[in-house]
C-alpha cells in the first residue's frame, strides 16, 4: 500500500494527527527534497528524494509493502496522488490529503472555491493561463512564473488584470502582494519565493462565444464569426476531445474548439508560414493548447488521433479528404465547409458515396445604399457533415 500524506508549508504542525501518526510509523518516505525538509526528527524513517525524471520512480514503487509518500498540500489538486492512483489503481494508494494552497488562497482573496478556475504551469506552457475573463488560481512552477505570466496577459491585452502573487502559504513566512499583471511585468521579482501561486482576475472580462472576427490575427483568411457558431454547432465538440483544424488559416475553428470545453485541444495544418504564425500568436492569446503543423496531409504521420476534424481549406488536394476520412476515429465527426465549385463538387461527391448531411448558409450585411441601407450577400457556404 502507498500512502500519500499531503503537508503544507507549517509543517509537521499542520498535520491531523492521523497523518501525523502515518508519519511516525513509517519506515521509508518518498517525496521532493522541499516536502522532505519539512519533516521534524520525530519521523525516524528512511528518506528517499525523488530522481528526475519521476515518473519511472513512480511506476516501480513496490505496492506490496507500505511505503509512504509526502506530497504538498491536497495530493490529489493537480499532485502525485492522481499520479499514483493511474499507475498502480486506487486499490493500492491511500491518500491523507492536507488543505489545499488553492482553498487557502481563495480564503485569503475571498473568492468562492467553485466559481475559481484552477490552472497548473507546473509543466504546462506559460500561454495555457492567459484568459478573456473570469479568475483563476494559477499554481506556479517557480519564482520566474508570475513575471512571465504577467508579461503575457500585458501583451495580450489583459495588463489591467488584476494579479495577487501568494507566498508560502499557510506557513510562517505567508506573504500576499496585489497588484496588476502590467505592473508585475514591468518590475523586478527576484525576491519571489519558489512556492507561490497566483490569484488573477481576468481584466477585460470578454468571455463570449463564438469571439468577433477582430479578435484574432488573421489575413482575411477566417472562418467568419456566424459560420464560425454553425461549424462549432456540427462539430459537437466534447470536454478533453481532440480536433484537427484542416487548411486552418487563423486556427479560428481550432481556437474556439479548445474555449468550448475542459481538456479541449486541437491539432492545426496550414501550409502558409505567414499564417502559421498567425495561429502560433493566437494560440497565444486564448490560453488554448493547439498543435501547430504545415500542410496536409503530409503533416499528418505522428499527429495524435483526432475525434473530430474540420476542414476549411485544401479540399482539391489530391486524396485529402480520403486521407482525414481515414485517420479519423470511429463515431468521429467531419465537417468540410467549402465556398468555390470546385469544392463543393468533391463535397458532393463525397455525399453521394458516405452519406451524412448537406447544409446550405448564406449571410448578408448591411452597407449604405445611397441614402438608406441595403443588404451585401457574403459568399454561400456549402456544408457537409458525417459520422465515421
Amino acid at each position: 500500500m502507498i500512502v500519500v500524506v499531503g503537508i503544507g508549508a507549517d509543517g509537521m504542525a499542520g498535520l491531523s494527527e492521523k497523518s501525523r501518526a502515518e508519519l511516525h510509523s513509517a519506515t521509508v518516505i518518498y517525496g521532493a527534497k522541499r516536502q522532505l525538509d519539512l519533516l521534524d526528527d520525530a519521523v525516524s524513517a528512511q528518506r528517499r528524494e525523488w530522481p528526475s525524471p519521476m515518473l519511472p520512480a513512480l511506476a516501480a514503487l513496490p505496492v506490496d509493502d507500505r511505503i509512504h509518500v509526502v506530497a504538498s498540500g491536497d495530493p490529489l489538486m493537480h499532485g502525485i496522488g492522481g499520479t499514483l492512483i493511474r499507475l498502480h489503481g486506487a486499490q493500492h494508494v491511500h491518500v491523507l490529503p492536507h488543505v489545499s494552497c488553492v482553498t487557502l488562497a481563495c480564503a485569503r482573496m475571498g473568492w468562492n472555491v467553485h466559481d475559481t478556475e484552477v490552472i497548473s504551469l507546473v509543466t504546462a506552457p506559460t500561454h495555457t493561463a492567459v484568459r478573456r475573463g473570469g479568475q483563476a488560481i494559477v499554481l506556479s512552477q517557480g519564482r520566474s512564473t508570475p513575471k512571465a505570466l504577467a508579461t503575457l496577459l500585458a501583451a495580450h491585452g489583459r495588463g489591467d488584470s488584476e494579479f495577487n502573487i501568494l507566498e508560502q502559504l499557510g506557513g510562517p513566512g505567508e506573504r500576499r502582494r496585489d497588484g496588476t499583471a502590467y505592473e508585475w511585468a514591468h518590475q523586478a521579482s527576484a525576491d519571489i519565493d519558489d512556492l507561490n501561486v497566483i490569484a488573477v482576475r481576468y481584466l477585460p472580462d470578454e468571455r463570449i462565444t463564438p469571439l468577433p472576427d477582430d479578435v484574432f490575427a488573421h489575413d482575411g483568411q477566417i472562418t467568419k464569426h456566424g459560420i464560425r457558431a454553425v461549424t462549432l454547432a456540427a462539430l459537437q465538440p466534447r470536454p478533453g476531445e481532440r480536433l484537427w483544424d484542416v487548411g486552418a488559416g487563423s486556427g479560428s475553428i481550432a481556437v474556439e474548439w479548445c474555449r468550448s470545453g475542459s481538456g479541449c485541444t486541437a491539432v492545426a495544418f496550414e501550409q502558409d508560414e505567414r499564417r502559421r504564425t498567425n495561429i502560433e500568436f493566437n494560440v497565444a492569446a486564448f490560453g488554448v493548447t493547439i498543435e501547430v503543423r504545415a500542410q496536409a496531409p503530409e503533416h499528418f504521420d505522428g499527429a495524435p488521433t483526432p475525434d473530430a476534424i474540420f476542414i476549411g481549406g485544401g479540399l482539391t488536394h489530391p486524396g485529402l479528404l480520403d486521407a482525414c476520412l481515414e485517420r479519423l476515429a470511429k463515431g468521429g465527426r467531419l465537417v468540410a465547409n467549402t465556398v468555390t465549385t470546385e469544392s463543393e463538387s468533391r463535397v458532393l461527391q463525397a455525399y453521394a458515396r458516405r452519406g451524412g448531411e448537406l447544409r446550405r448558409f448564406q449571410h448578408y450585411h448591411d452597407e449604405p445604399l445611397g441614402t438608406f441601407t441595403g443588404w451585401r450577400p457574403q459568399h454561400p457556404v456549402t456544408q457537409w457533415s458525417v459520422t465515421k
